[in-house]
């Protein structure tokens, strides 16, 4: 269903899916730190078959690592900066979809990407529902008082990385800010659990996470 497309001028690109009978609403995607594979290529094809636009940017202009270590090595060799350029392009070409129906927009992001989706959402008021999971953004703090969106987010019980406590505290921050906030913590689950291709997958919090994110965005899109 998906397909390469390019983004703005400098040669970037992103895994592109629309649904067969048009769209309504756009959504972006923001690949963890294994790079745009085909898990997550997957599930812009799956937000694509449940009626969305959907566009993932390829922030390690196709690299894609298997290791903890790799991962950590390609994240550090790329500025941040210059992968919140892609993710900024990406979402110019999202707004400009012909297919979308609305003015907002969605964003979702994967450990890694969660900074990134988050990002976002604090700053570009055309998104209005923002998805994050194992991931809380770590950097400098955000300006959560001019944000138009509601959060989501998913999170492993066990996860030496993000642990529960985090999620709680972004949580305040964004309620503090009066944002509204729906954070998941799925039992027994670990780091990478929405992703089939990793040992940590737990196909049921899978499933539950995901059929909450599709309900939530569509609430927040319509």
């Amino acid at each position: 269903m998906g397909r390469w497309i390019e983004l703005g001028d400098g040669g970037d690109r992103a895994w592109h899916a629309s649904p067969r009978t048009g769209g309504a609403w756009g959504v972006l995607l923001v690949h963890g730190c294994w790079g745009l594979n085909a898990t997550f290529r997957d599930m812009v094809d799956r937000l694509a078959e449940a009626g969305f636009v959907a566009i993932a940017p390829d922030l390690y202009r196709g690299v894609v690592v298997e290791s903890v270590e790799a991962a950590r090595h390609e994240a550090a060799r790329r500025p941040a900066a210059e992968r919140r350029e892609i993710v900024s392009d990406a979402l110019v070409r999202l707004r400009g979809e012909p297919d979308i129906g609305a003015d907002a927009v969605g964003v979702l992001g994967f450990a890694m990407g969660a900074s990134f989706a988050l990002d976002a959402a604090a700053t570009d008021p055309s998104v209005a529902a923002a998805v994050v999971w194992y991931g809380t953004g770590h950097g400098p703090e955000r300006d959560w008082r001019t944000s138009e969106a509601a959060f989501q987010g998913h999170f492993a019980e066990h996860d030496d990385e993000v642990p529960v406590g985090a999620a709680t505290e972004l949580a305040q921050s964004l309620r503090q800010a009066g944002r509204r906030v729906e954070f998941h913590v799925y039992p027994g689950t670990r780091r990478w659990f929405m992703e089939p291709d990793r040992d940590a997958f737990d196909e049921r919090a899978a499933t539950l996470a995901w059929e909450r994110t599709l309900a939530f965005l569509r609430e927040r899109l319509e």
